[in-house]
């Protein structure tokens, strides 16, 4: 911001700090998201500058700022007290003042004091393909079960020291929050660890697509025609191909373009979306004036997902013997050196 002053040839400039178009990019660069008490992680911090300036770097747990202001940031024997949504941005001073680029997205970080996590691949699972999950101890016990739930129901079982659950030809019904339990025999007991709860997320390849009828002021007697679908596939994947129809009848050729500039006239519109599961939606227009705009948000021809689903509240497990319910605690294991590798589990 400039300001002049009375006297001429004279002006002030103000010393806001000055923001960039840069978003800092932040990831995660060793082990899972979902992390035991005792254990460590490491996060990155990195500007897409294209001109390859030299950045200091602010990090930022929640609304905290952090001590650190290296590229990298390292939890050390974390206790759960240490997870958190955790934030980046650069700085650095120019001959304009000081400079920084947007904040990052949030990295979320859950350290469990429990003795048993259920891992999930970060992105979602597609209808149709397969999921693996494995359910990791804190120790290396002597198994004989491990289950997995979901929504508190069994729905899968094996014997032996396989951690690893394949779920295959996903469905819809697949959705839900799912934990793990392990159980294993010594000194003439049974003992049991269980996970805290994790959500697992399908989606359809391509969702039902909805028809949009936008008119057009400019262009006389035309109007566009607008197939608003959400495309789930991982990159890379095909393009999809849009089809219109007016009454049953396509108009033009198939498409990768989302929408079509069309003569306004009466009929019943649909389109369709083709990318695995081809499906079809329609829209009257029953006089010249076309029908407003259907209510759901427009999505993007081809639009990617990279949510996260939202943590689950309880970090930690229970132990228990196998004939006990088994329930979520809370809290950090022993730490009396911060190494929790002598300890063992005791029957409640």
């Amino acid at each position: 911001m400039q300001f002049f002053s009375s006297k001429p040839n004279l002006c002030f400039f103000s010393i806001a700090p000055f923001v960039t178009a840069y978003r800092a990019i932040l990831e995660m660069v060793s082990r899972e998201p979902r992390i035991f008490s005792g254990e460590g992680a490491r996060l990155r911090c990195s500007i897409p500058d294209v001109y390859g300036s030299t950045w200091h770097y602010q990090w930022f747990r929640g609304s905290e700022q952090l001590a650190q202001t290296g590229e990298d940031l390292v939890l050390w024997n974390a206790n759960v007290r240490d997870g958190g949504k955790f934030y980046c941005k650069g700085v650095r001073n120019t001959e304009v003042g000081r400079t920084h680029t947007l904040q990052s997205l949030p990295v979320e970080i859950t350290v469990d004091g429990g003795w048993a996590i259920l891992q999930v691949p970060p992105h979602p699972g597609i209808v149709g393909d397969a999921l693996t999950v494995t359910c990791r101890l804190r120790h290396n016990f002597p198994l004989h079960e491990v289950i997995l739930y979901r929504d508190g129901v069994k729905v899968k079982r094996q014997t032996g020291l396989n951690l690893q659950f394949h779920l295959t030809n996903l469905t819809l019904e697949d959705n839900g929050m799912y934990s793990c339990r392990a159980s294993w025999d010594a000194n003439r007991r049974t003992y049991s660890v269980i996970s805290a709860e994790i959500p697992v997320q399908v989606l359809e390849t391509v969702t039902e697509p909805v028809l949009e009828i936008v008119d057009n002021p400019s262009l006389e007697s035309r109007m566009t025609l607008i197939c608003n679908v959400q495309y789930n596939a991982p990159a890379p994947a095909p393009p999809i191909i849009y089809y219109f129809y007016k009454n049953g009848k396509r108009l033009g050729t198939a498409t990768s373009e989302n929408h079509d500039l069309v003569r306004q006239s009466p009929g019943k519109y649909s389109c369709k979306a083709t990318g695995i599961q081809p499906t079809i939606t329609q829209q009257p227009l029953t006089s010249f004036k076309p029908s407003p705009p259907t209510p759901p948000t427009p999505a993007p021809p081809a639009l990617s997902i990279n949510q996260t689903a939202p943590p689950a509240t309880d970090n930690s497990a229970t132990l228990s013997q196998e004939s006990d319910d088994v329930s979520g605690g809370s809290g950090d294991m022993p730490e009396e050196s911060g190494d929790t590798s002598g300890n063992t589990p005791e029957t409640v």
